[in-house]
């Protein structure tokens, strides 16, 4: 917050910069009015007075402008502050907890979501007012121990991004973060969270987690709508990522 309100200090300043430069008489105009004084017969206290009357009224144009700037960036500073502590203060929607113990993995679901089959998924969950938005969990055999051994987080996105530009259907794909987590006895888990824009569905927001153990790679995938007319809310986004870090391995019985 404190850098936001920083930057639009930094941005008033240069606009009061180019303020005061334009408000100043350019050298031709000020010529005159000199040359006039020292020829005329107006004593020097005169041309002090001058000068004092344009700085005072330069430095109250300055002093305003600088009061008007910290209040406004104050206001856009308190709004954001305002709208995150509502949403944060918000009870989050308590979720209900899927486990598959044949293939040994679980994670949380909002409960109004309805589990669909789907050939290729190991489980879907449907949001039951769009089913545009939805979760997937696809288990494959690999040959890899570790997603470590595969390579880096970012070496894990960049692969991902690349198959999602390959589809007919994708217009634009970018990455919005990546980060790492530990899971269950000591699991490395991967965590992606991307956007895409197609033709099937528009723009969405993706949030991805992987993981290797026991010779199977796990992927979870999670998209939701996030349109310029109808953007993911914060309160929503929160629920997601809160299922987003549940997906984990489950012991073996």
């Amino acid at each position: 917050m404190a850098v936001c309100v920083g930057g639009i200090s930094i941005s008033l300043s240069k606009q009061s910069h180019s303020y005061l430069i334009g408000t100043l008489p350019s050298l031709s105009t000020l010529k005159k009015p000199i040359q006039l004084l020292s020829s005329s017969s107006a004593s020097s206290s005169s041309v002090v007075r001058w000068r004092e009357r344009l700085g005072g009224s330069l430095g109250r144009r300055m002093f305003n402008l600088s009061i008007f700037g910290f209040l406004s960036s104050w206001d856009l500073a308190f709004s954001r502050f305002l709208f995150c502590s509502e949403a944060l203060a918000s009870p989050l929607l308590e979720l209900d907890t899927y486990t598959d113990s044949k293939e040994g993995f679980s994670l949380l679901v909002p409960p109004s979501w309805i589990k669909v089959d789907k050939a290729g998924a190991t489980v879907l969950f449907e949001d039951s007012n769009n089913k545009a938005n939805n979760l997937g969990v696809v288990v494959s055999p690999t040959r890899i121990s570790s997603l470590g051994e595969f390579g880096t987080p970012e070496f894990v996105a960049d692969k991902l991004i690349q198959a999602e530009r390959r589809k007919e259907s994708t217009k634009e794909a970018e990455v919005i973060s990546v980060s790492e987590r530990v899971g269950h006895a000591g699991l490395q888990v991967y965590e992606i969270e991307y956007r895409v824009d197609s033709t099937r569905g528009g723009m969405k927001r993706v949030f991805s987690a992987a993981f290797a153990t026991s010779k199977k790679l796990y992927l979870l995938n999670i998209t939701h709508s996030d349109t310029l007319d109808n953007p993911l809310e914060l309160k929503k986004r929160m629920i997601l990522e809160q299922v987003l870090h549940s997906f984990d391995v489950v012991s073996s019985t």
